[in-house]
């Protein structure tokens, strides 16, 4: 074959006279069609290596619309079909973007859905078959409905080459429109297509939501990775080191890279440290809420431990308090909270509400975010807030006690988290209008809030409808103008998921699942909100992840096929715990199923390589072997000081919350219930502090907690705070009084 790639098109012909070519009548016509040959004056053209055309007649009722890949057209005669097998040359080939648009002309001429899905199905049996070779794992393309394999080459003149298949003839639709568009395009061409330029193809099925129209979504996506990696390779640059990851299927887990290999080790803990950890609690009747982003180590013993005690629970900082409760209520004498200060807080006021008297809890450990509200600038941005009214102040739950007690008396305040704050301010100004909400501290979560919202005003009505019912665009709009996020707080761990890992993922991993908190930067927050829109992604609280990672896994094993899941784990690396568990509860219970497919999970963290240990040469320590299950890792001690975190981006643990260790939760453990001295340094001292108006830290702090609480429980904010709102006096006086008093570190 020629080194210009062969190409198959099809085009109808009327049979009216045309100056560049002739008709030669086949001798041995069938009875219902007849064939001819095509000869063009001066002999064939270079563009052509054969042509077969098919005379028939066609039906009254044929469409009259004009295909680019095999349009029909009527005469009064006959009408030929021809198939036509093309060389394409560089110099000669049409431009994809020309291309698209002929597309999009063809499905927008189509008023009918089912009329587009016919089409589809009409360029589906168009679609070169796959060689079986080429019917791969590595060949298939995540987050599509069905199995969908795609091949991608260069060839000798550097233009792309692409094939694919599946098992769906809907999909084998989208794939021969792609490769139309695409195949024999220069890179540049490839790389330039949008996702969003294929909306305007208006073509899904009817009750199947987004599913099969993200499928043009990441099957585009997957050819733009394969591209991107074929001309880096072709220019001769190193393939980049690929992010650190774990590996798990039915039958175990594998780490790749020295920080995976660091979180693994204690995935599977000492039953010495368990037994221990189990016999102390189930004597003392104690309750452990931890959360998702523990040490792993402690993470490990606790996972492994909920086995014989029932009475510890993993979760975000929302869900702890509850589960604190059901605790006291099944007879727990003691709860300990493995967490920051500010977990603790909202434990203890919960419990208080519910009833029960007093808890320990280990609480003197700080938080980057909590930090940045405790300063006096924090207190100048509410003292603008209160000026404004009618104002609510929403607050992140990740503050201290004291932050909240004094924003409330400032400002008129409601403690939210990462999975609730966007509800809450939809509500909040549709239950007062033109309510000025000022959120903080965490300037990323308030950047990417607004961009959220912002987003909504492309939506219509009814799409925004579904979000909310009380909104629409006009007043997503007055809400966006009303809207005041605080610009200096951040978290740092979501704050160094910057540049260098954006552009890895980018060209890595942009065919993956990606999850995101709600606080990680901008570029961070866009690429992951990209990757929802085509249902290959989430933003949100820990609790939103590991959900969105638990549903993608059932839905692969639901299919039944054979599968490789990735998910880049866009928050801290605590959370690969629960993750695991999770993951492997279910592909346990697959495999105890007959018949069950291969499916393998893959959970990449996204660490800066200047972020990990390098280990010396003559480290004394060097590589330790640890038994993992079935399995026998080498280990390299963990990650550099900082936690994983560095300038460069990429900060994948949180040094405040490895504060808790396994040590400190067997001292308190240990020392419960009599030791009184001992556990001092344990106990919630902040809850007998006064405000500068005089009132109780407790008092006016939980308050703002506790309206969290009946928004969960009712979607509405409740009256008390919308009196307290509306009918809240500004006082330049009582601010700089506060301002003036209160003791920031």
């Amino acid at each position: 074959m020629d080194s210009a790639t062969i190409r198959a098109a099809s085009f109808s012909l009327s049979s009216s006279p045309s100056s560049f070519f002739s008709l030669l009548p086949n001798p041995n016509p069938s009875p219902n069609h007849g064939l001819f040959s095509l000869r063009f004056p001066g002999g064939d053209l270079p563009m052509f290596k054969s042509i077969r055309c098919v005379q028939s007649q066609p039906p009254d009722s044929a469409p009259s619309s004009q295909s680019p890949l095999k349009p029909n057209s009527r005469t009064r005669g006959f009408s030929l079909s021809c198939s036509v097998v093309t060389f394409s040359p560089s110099k000669t080939s049409e431009l994809a973007s020309s291309k698209l648009d002929r597309l999009i002309s063809e499905f927008q001429a189509l008023e009918e859905p089912v009329d587009r899905v016919k089409r589809l199905l009409h360029y589906a049996s168009l679609l070169p078959p796959l060689e079986e070779s080429a019917r791969v794992a590595g060949n298939r393309v995540m987050g599509c409905t069905a199995q969908v394999w795609l091949e991608v080459k260069m060839d000798g003149e550097g233009k792309m080459r692409f094939a694919a298949n599946s098992d769906s003839e809907i999909t084998k639709g989208f794939c021969s429109c792609l490769i139309w568009v695409l195949d024999g395009a220069a890179p540049k061409e490839v790389l330039a297509l949008k996702t969003e330029d294929l909306a305007a193809l208006n073509v899904g099925l009817p009750g199947a939501g987004h599913s099969r129209v993200n499928t043009w979504h990441n099957v585009l996506i997957g050819m733009q990775k394969r591209t991107k990696a074929l001309v880096a390779e072709r220019a001769g640059k190193p393939r980049p080191d690929a992010f650190p990851s774990l590996i798990i299927n039915a039958d175990g887990i594998r780490a790749k890279g020295s920080y995976a290999e660091a979180q693994a080790r204690f995935l599977f803990p000492e039953e010495l440290r368990v037994k221990e950890l189990v016999n102390v609690l189930k004597e003392k009747k104690i309750g452990v809420v931890a959360h998702f982003y523990m040490d792993p180590e402690v993470q490990g013993v606790l996972t492994a431990a909920q086995k014989e005690w029932p009475h510890i629970y993993i979760s975000d900082s929302l869900a702890m308090a509850d589960m604190a409760v059901k605790m006291a209520k099944a007879g727990c004498q003691f709860i300990t909270v493995l967490g920051v200060d500010f977990m603790a807080e909202n434990v203890r006021a919960i419990l208080d509400q519910a009833g029960f008297g007093e808890r320990m809890s280990n609480e003197r450990i700080g938080c980057s975010l909590a930090d940045a509200a405790a300063t006096h600038a924090y207190m100048n941005y509410l003292e603008a807030a209160s000026a404004s009214t009618p104002a609510l102040h929403v607050v992140y739950i990740n503050t201290s006690l004291e932050t909240k007690a004094y924003s409330h008396e400032l400002v008129p305040t409601i403690t939210c988290t990462s999975s609730n704050v966007v509800p809450t301010i939809l509500q909040a100004f549709a239950q007062i209008p033109n309510l000025n909400i000022w959120y903080g501290p965490d300037t990323y979560m308030g950047a990417n809030i607004r961009e959220l919202l912002r987003q909504m005003t492309t939506m219509t009505d009814e799409e925004i409808a579904v979000i909310h019912p009380q909104h629409n665009r006009d007043s997503i709009k007055s809400l966006l103008s009303h809207l005041h996020y605080y610009q200096d707080g951040t978290c740092i761990v979501h704050h160094l998921f910057g540049h260098e890992v954006v552009e890895k993922i980018n060209e890595m991993y942009c065919d993956a699942f990606l999850t995101a908190h709600f606080e990680v930067p901008g570029e961070m927050f866009s690429l992951a909100m990209e990757a929802k829109r085509r249902g290959m992604g989430v933003v949100g609280s820990t609790q939103n992840i590991l959900d969105f990672i638990k549903q993608r896994v059932q839905e692969s094993l639901d299919k039944n096929h054979s599968d490789h899941l990735q998910f880049v784990l866009g928050t801290e690396s605590g959370m690969v715990t629960s993750i695991v568990a999770a993951v492997r509860n279910l592909l346990g219970s697959a495999k105890s199923s007959s018949g069950s497919a291969d499916v393998t999970v893959e959970i990449v963290f996204p660490v800066s390589s200047e972020s990990m240990t390098k280990t010396p040469s003559n480290s004394s320590l060097g590589r330790n072997s640890v038994e993992m299950g079935d399995f026998i890792l080498p280990v390299i001690p963990g990650v550099a000081s900082g936690e994983g975190c560095s300038i460069h981006g990429g900060c994948a643990s949180c040094p405040y919350m490895k504060m808790n260790t396994l040590s400190s939760l067997l001292k308190v453990c240990h020392h419960l219930p009599h030791e009184k001295e001992v556990l001092s340094g344990y106990e919630a001292g902040r809850f007998h502090l006064e405000t500068p108006n005089g009132n109780s830290i407790a008092d006016v702090g939980c308050e703002p907690i506790l309206y969290m609480r009946h928004f969960q429980a009712k979607k509405e904010l409740p009256e008390k705070l919308v009196t307290q709102i509306l009918h809240h006096p500004h006082s330049n006086g009582r601010s700089t009084r506060m301002g003036n008093n209160v003791n920031f570190n």
